[in-house]
């Protein structure tokens, strides 16, 4: 059964990465529940949709569309063997870390319910950022995560309520088109030809990248 290997929130720490000056990337397991709302906008907004969880890069991060980051603990053991070093639940700033999910094959505009309340929708993939980069301390991450194409996936709130570890996730809703997180990362990514692909998701695909996929899709004139 899908469920929640934990869900982590992080607290300001320095950050010599980026120049806002703090990051809450470095998230850790929190015992017992947590409160996930829809924080609003990213520009005077509550940031995170997980009460308690910082954002230190309110520009590039947070807001309704990117609430809340679930990224698979399948994924995070297959990076401990290739690199060689431990990766807790929520070291890549993971919000859920899922188990038994194919988080990377989630359809954008999917919907899941946590447990018996709460409901998050698929949103898009996550961008590694300087932030990331420099957190990994691994010579090449970026390209190297990019690669790979398993990038994890943000959701929005949609009902609000308390999440913990060990909560079940369901699938409760799949939209009638086969764009996927995954799809739209590579997409935006390292394969811009797939870009018009993504306009099958129609008002489910992020405003931001529908604009660059209808670009794309658009006739070169002389």
């Amino acid at each position: 059964m899908p469920h929640l290997a934990s869900v982590n929130v992080g607290h300001p720490a320095p950050n010599p990465h980026k120049d806002t000056g703090t990051t809450g990337i470095g998230k850790r397991p929190v015992d017992g529940p947590v409160q996930v709302r829809a924080p609003g906008p990213k520009r005077g907004g509550l940031g995170s949709g997980l009460v308690g969880d910082y954002i230190g890069d309110g520009k590039h991060h947070g807001g309704d569309i990117q609430a809340v980051y679930a990224f698979q603990r399948e994924d995070l053991d297959q990076w401990q063997a290739r690199l060689g070093r431990t990766l807790p639940d929520g070291y890549f700033g993971e919000n859920l870390t899922t188990i038994g999910l194919d988080v990377n094959g989630a359809l954008v505009g999917e919907v899941w319910r946590i447990g018996d309340t709460v409901e998050l929708k698929v949103t898009s993939p996550r961008i590694p950022c300087a932030t990331f980069r420099g957190w990994m301390g691994e010579k090449g991450w970026a390209k190297m995560f990019t690669a790979v194409g398993r990038s994890g996936t943000y959701l929005s709130v949609l009902t609000p309520g308390l999440v913990t570890a060990g909560d079940p996730v369901t699938v409760v809703y799949r939209p009638d088109h086969e764009v996927t997180a995954a799809l739209v990362f590579r997409a935006i990514t390292t394969g811009r030809e797939l870009l018009p692909q993504l306009l099958a998701a129609g008002d489910d695909l992020e405003p931001e990248i529908a604009e660059m996929a209808r670009e794309r899709r658009q006739p070169v004139l002389d």
